[in-house]
């Protein structure tokens, strides 16, 4: 497993090895075991997996502490650019973001520990998601921060006439209001 540090502290991409011949490919996406030898030791208790078109847009969403989330974020089939925004209280990139591109070609994972928004945009056809969380989801501390907030001036990758999102998706709070959260 290679593990790949981005800008902001904690955000990982991690690969693992993948062994391909004329048949097809075979990779061992998660081994506790791999993990824990990288210091890398969520104990995961849920699996989510979503399949979306091209232009929607999901995201951007956290849950609120004490119910927070650390996410293992791949992609199964298709393309999508991935985008992790730091809310935590005291980092130096609080209020940053990142952007990954993940697809079921290039196998990366993106880490996403508690304290960070998350969201992604489908650049390809269709694309199924996949990610692991170390918190159930609890419904009364799910939230967000809008995708087209002016602070982040997140591009998404995707023409603005081609971008669809969910009506709740269009009602989160913008950044500022989001973050206070973590504060």
């Amino acid at each position: 497993m290679n593990v790949e540090e981005t800008s902001i502290s904690g955000l990982l991409i991690l690969t693992p090895k993948v062994h391909q011949d004329t048949r097809g490919y075979f990779t061992e996406s998660y081994n506790r075991k791999t993990l824990s030898g990288l210091g890398l030791s969520q104990d995961w208790v849920q699996d989510n997996e979503s399949k979306s078109v091209y232009g929607v847009v999901r995201g951007l969403h956290f849950q609120l502490p004490p119910f927070s989330q650390t996410k293992l974020v791949r992609v199964i089939s298709g393309e999508i650019y991935d985008v992790a925004v730091d809310l935590r209280p005291g980092s130096p990139t609080s209020g940053k973001w990142v952007g990954v591109i993940l697809s079921g070609d290039n196998h990366r994972q993106l880490l996403i520990p508690k304290g960070f928004a998350h969201g992604f945009s489908v650049l390809s056809h269709e694309a199924i998601v996949f990610y692991k969380c170390d918190q159930y989801y609890h419904p009364a501390s799910d939230t967000g921060i809008r995708y087209n907030d002016p602070v982040l001036k997140i591009n998404w990758k995707i023409p603005l006439p081609d971008i669809q999102v969910s009506e709740k998706d269009r009602q989160l709070p913008w950044f500022d209001a989001g973050r206070k959260y973590f504060d």
